[in-house]
């Protein structure tokens, strides 16, 4: 098989992009065009000639294009560009006559959409559309949020079968205007892309990514005959950012399509299938920004393929297998002559660039010192995103700009934790605040010159709810800065999920009261990730949940007048029943409360921590021991008296402490959530046990799991 070694070209740079606004069209030439849409309302296409850049077309700004494909006929080349703008799809030809202007009627922007044949599928943020030959043909209200759009080739088919990505871990198969089947995801879907560019030999495969970084391949049911299945999915194990774009394109030359990934943290990744089912990864690229778009191609050179990427701040580059140096022996390189014209036009453009700012400044300088001077405030788009991973049960905050970022100011009027992240360069200093005013956190992030992107992880306390906000200032003059808001919720900690296990003993808690079935939504929407604004349709509606943090679960089934929320952990009860109460009185909607609680649950919940906390306080004791066990080292020139145990603690010692170091205050986190569970047990009870804490922190420090138990069961 092929090495992969690829180099980095950069093409040109156009404004923001969106999700899936770039393609590669196929001319008659032996290279290929590229076509891309941007947020200033730019559809431009272009092919590359001896390293620079020539336009076929470029239309005029006008509105925001939130989505780019590309149709033609059934099985046959697609090379008509559609545009969604605002409510409207435009068609253009691959020379740029605009042959199509059609205004959808629809209520939202479009979102997403798709195009196979003389269908056209829209989607806004909760409506689907299908249009046929420009008319109405179908229309569906999905319950939750929708990403993505896709259809399975008609040619292999033979019927209408679109199937959305939607933001509660579901793909939902239509039908005409019927949900067919929902298939259950790994994580909140984003991206979808037919198997092989085509849907695989019966044209039923599809390839989807989600939000905390997994993708995977399932198989749709056709003709009633076959149940949807999970081919593979693959993990994210090394904590990567999450698929926006995915592609299938024959980079390593092996006669197969290779699995291409653009991720939101500005990773590029070949996968490859060796002779088996699941991708095998080749090749990684880190681009410093978004990649909104990949397209396999040949575009630079003939002959030589590439990775064509479309990034947020509109970078348009290709990662190409023509090598651009040559080696001439251990000193020399001779670079191509393609090159070297692009190194002294670029160096021409930039001189022309600096003179050009200098000019501007100055006038800049004299208008500000004038009478009659106006400031204006520049205005920079964020891309922003707030999403809960579920492997550490932390929040990963990614902030990015199209210019480079200054510093960034974190305040919060809850307590959080910030965790590290490897791959954030940005220096972190923390100033004093005083929790009486209601700050519990203030933090700077002072970024390096040309930073766009800066990630963080924060990890917030179940049952403390408030707004965490992040004040961004860019490198741009006049100095300003943009406020963004994050809620951070009572039970911020738990994912949704569509599977619920009744065989474990729950505790119960009932409300009633003259509330509406909306009331509700929104109170729920207030205590609970995930969950749409919009009230879902019908009367009666039931959610679950999964702990992210303990893996405790949570069912609400609501309705106009009456809740029920049944869980395994008391404490998820207890802060329900405080939150809904304090937001009932705030609406002067007087609720009656009743609860069952099992006894049950209380060893249930303990065994589930058992493992964690047993793990991290036996952490927390190696680490301890690793400064003492070195000294040691340094004096002593053998260590056979050494017990094998601390042997293998000192060469596990960096480990040990990186572990440590990632998960700060984990321990403390499981000591708070026992103590809260003991006195939530008693409060029910109407008994107040908070005198009792001490005792319990002294069985936790002398840890063992019946001791735990017998102390939870002994009377107060």
């Amino acid at each position: 098989m092929m090495e992969l070694n690829l180099s980095r070209v950069d093409y040109v740079q156009v404004g923001v992009t969106s999700q899936k606004c770039m393609k590669l069209l196929h001319g008659s030439g032996k290279t290929q065009k590229i076509v891309i849409a941007d947020h200033d309302g730019v559809l431009q296409c272009f092919g590359m000639k001896k390293g620079e850049p020539t336009h076929i077309f470029k239309t005029s700004p006008s509105q925001k294009i939130n989505r780019l494909e590309l149709g033609g006929p059934v099985g046959g080349t697609r090379d008509r560009i559609f545009i969604g703008v605002g409510p409207e799809v435009r068609g253009y030809s691959k020379k740029g006559k605009n042959f199509l202007s059609f205004d959808t009627n629809m209520s939202e922007p479009i979102q997403s959409m798709y195009v196979e044949g003389a269908d056209l599928f829209c989607c806004g943020n909760f409506i689907y559309n299908h249009y046929r030959d420009c008319k109405d043909a179908n229309y569906f209200l999905s319950g939750d949020q929708i990403s993505d759009v896709i259809c399975l080739p008609v040619n292999k088919t033979t019927d209408i079968i679109p199937v959305l990505a939607c933001q509660d871990r579901v793909l939902r198969v239509i039908q005409e205007s019927e949900l067919m089947y929902e298939v259950e995801v790994p994580g909140p879907p984003v991206v979808l892309q037919l198997y092989g560019n085509d849907g695989g030999e019966e044209g039923n495969e599809i390839l989807f990514g989600t939000s905390d970084g997994r993708i995977g391949l399932v198989e749709s049911k056709l003709g009633g005959k076959l149940a949807p299945s999970h081919r593979w999915e693959l993990t994210n194990d090394k904590r990567n950012g999450g698929v926006i774009s995915l592609d299938n394109f024959d980079i390593t030359l092996d006669g197969v399509k290779d699995l291409i990934v653009g991720r939101d943290d500005g990773l590029v990744e070949i996968y490859s299938y060796d002779e088996v089912e699941e991708p095998i990864h080749r090749f990684s690229h880190t681009c410093s920004e978004s990649v909104t778009s990949v397209q396999g191609g040949s575009v630079g050179s003939t002959g030589y393929d590439e990775i064509v990427c479309a990034t947020y701040a509109g970078w348009v580059l290709g990662l190409t297998t023509e090598p651009l140096t040559k080696g001439m022996g251990p000193t020399e390189v001779h670079i191509a002559t393609t090159t070297t014209n692009k190194l002294h036009s670029l160096k021409e453009e930039l001189d022309g660039l600096q003179q050009k700012v200098a000019t501007e400044r100055e006038k800049y300088q004299e208008t500000a010192q004038s009478t009659s001077a106006i400031s204006a405030v520049p205005y920079f788009a964020v891309n922003d995103k707030f999403v809960l991973n579920r492997e550490d049960a932390s929040y990963t905050l990614s902030l990015e700009l199209q210019m480079p970022i200054d510093n960034v100011l974190l305040q919060s009027d809850v307590p959080i934790d910030l965790l590290d992240v490897e791959k954030n360069s940005a220096v972190v200093s923390y100033s004093a605040c005083n929790p009486e005013e209601g700050n519990f956190l203030l933090a700077t992030y002072r970024c390096q010159a040309n930073t766009t992107r800066l990630e963080l992880k924060i990890r917030s306390i179940e049952g403390q709810y408030g707004t965490l906000q992040a004040y961004i200032t860019p490198r741009i003059q006049p100095k300003m800065c943009q406020v963004k808001q994050y809620q951070i919720k009572p039970l911020s900690l738990h994912q949704r999920t569509h599977v619920f296990d009744n065989s474990r003993p729950h505790n119960s808690l009932t409300l009633t009261g003259q509330f509406s079935l909306a009331e509700m939504h929104a109170w729920i929407v207030y205590c609970l990730p995930e969950i749409p604004e919009r009230t879902p349709p019908g009367d009666n509606v039931v959610f679950h949940f999964v702990s992210t943090f303990l893996d405790t679960q949570l069912e609400c089934c609501y309705k106009k007048g009456e809740a029920i929320f049944r869980s395994d952990n008391i404490s998820t009860i207890s802060i329900l029943k405080d939150v809904l109460s304090k937001e009932a009185t705030k609406k002067k909607i007087r609720l009656d409360i009743s609860y069952e609680i099992n006894d049950d649950s209380i060893p249930y919940t303990l065994n589930l921590l058992h493992p964690k906390l047993e793990h991290h306080l036996l952490l927390a004791k190696k680490v301890q021991l690793i400064d003492a066990l070195k000294e040691l080292q340094v004096h002593e020139n053998n260590l056979d008296f050494m017990s094998p145990e601390y042997r293998q603690i000192l060469d596990d010692a960096n480990d040990l402490q990186l572990e440590y170091k990632k998960q700060p205050c984990h321990l403390e986190r499981l000591y708070g959530m026992i103590t809260d569970l003991y006195i939530d047990k008693f409060k029910f009870k109407g008994q107040n046990v908070k005198t009792r804490v001490p005792s319990l922190l002294e069985v936790l420090d002398n840890y063992d799991l019946q001791s735990l138990v017998q102390f939870f069961e002994a009377s107060a």
